[in-house]
């Protein structure tokens, strides 16, 4: 979170975690086309994965404590040997979506980064329970989804807010979006703003 008194600005960072290919960047992209104010969409690319680094797109969406609420949305790379950069990405964050790919054959893949996601958020002196979370279980259209209580044992102990999604038809991607906003706004008025 960044607090800019002189503009009146809250801007707080959300994070899109999760296994290479699993609609991370698609969320992304979708959000953007649908906006109705400009706003920019960078995305960077690799011969492996669209995405090296981050997404990222500031978005405007209200005001709390009478500041004006901005959203800096990323995305982290999610091949195994980006380690380091996803714990980058997650420096600062107030959110985070972990995107699991519900397709049998990535169990294995989104096990290893949703290890590493509470790891990476302890390195930066975040408390993977109470960072607010958002678990979406995208590509639940493809042949090969696992039934959401299996992915829900494996991936939201906790009980996280959970959303089914196909992020490539837009099922789902606003609601993720609206509520890991609430989730973080939330933590936020509790805390006290200016405590932060």
């Amino acid at each position: 979170m960044f607090l800019n008194y002189a503009m009146g600005e809250l801007n707080l960072k959300i994070v899109y975690y999760g296994a290479g290919y699993g609609g991370k960047t698609t969320n992304l992209a979708f959000i953007h086309k649908r906006l109705t104010s400009p706003a920019r969409l960078i995305t960077l690319n690799t011969e492996e994965d669209r995405t090296l680094m981050f997404d990222f797109m500031p978005l405007d969406v209200g005001t709390v404590a009478g500041l004006k609420l901005r959203l800096h949305l990323y995305t982290v790379p999610g091949q195994i040997h980006y380690r380091a950069t996803r714990e980058l990405v997650l420096a600062g964050v107030d959110g985070v979506v972990l995107v699991v790919d519900s397709q049998r054959d990535r169990l294995e893949a989104n096990e290893v980064l949703w290890r590493d996601l509470s790891a990476d958020l302890l390195r930066h002196g975040l408390d993977p329970v109470s960072t607010p979370r958002v678990v979406q279980y995208n590509k639940r259209d493809t042949p090969s989804a696992m039934p959401i209580a299996d992915l829900r044992r494996r991936f939201n102990p906790s009980g996280w807010p959970e959303i089914p999604a196909i992020a490539s038809q837009g099922v789902g991607v606003s609601k993720t979006l609206n509520t890991i906003t609430r989730a973080v706004v939330r933590r936020l008025r509790a805390e006290g703003v200016s405590q932060r």
